[in-house]
């Protein structure tokens, strides 16, 4: 391969991982705090959970593979949007209640593709 074509590889058997920025081993990544968690299959998918909450519902906004800063100005811009609370926790947001149509509608606004999963 040339030097000036650019690799589309994922996964190497010699370095693992790639960043899907900088396109080198997650190991060796450049790109600090903004490297994005990792992107999946590109669809965002909103669960309902009660487990561990005293039967109260959050919903769990997963598979966004944004960066951290961009994910708590989606996360704020969201709870004001459902009138509830809500936390960032690691690669997943979640919002107080079910709001599943309402983030659905709005997530799709964004330009998302959204999947409501679970019961």
């Amino acid at each position: 391969m040339s030097k000036n074509k650019k690799s589309n590889l994922v996964y190497s058997t010699e370095t693992g991982r790639l960043c899907p920025q900088c396109h080198r081993p997650v190991a060796d990544c450049v790109c600090g705090k903004d490297r994005p968690a990792a992107l999946g299959d590109g669809i965002v998918r909103l669960h309902r959970e009660t487990k561990g909450r005293g039967g109260k519902a959050v919903t769990l906004i997963t598979g966004l593979g944004l960066p951290r800063t961009e994910m708590q100005d989606l996360a704020r811009a969201l709870k004001q949007k459902c009138g509830v609370g809500g936390a960032l926790k690691d690669d997943h947001i979640e919002i107080q209640g079910d709001q599943r149509p309402t983030l659905r509608a709005e997530l799709e606004k964004r330009g998302f593709t959204v999947k409501i999963a679970g019961g």
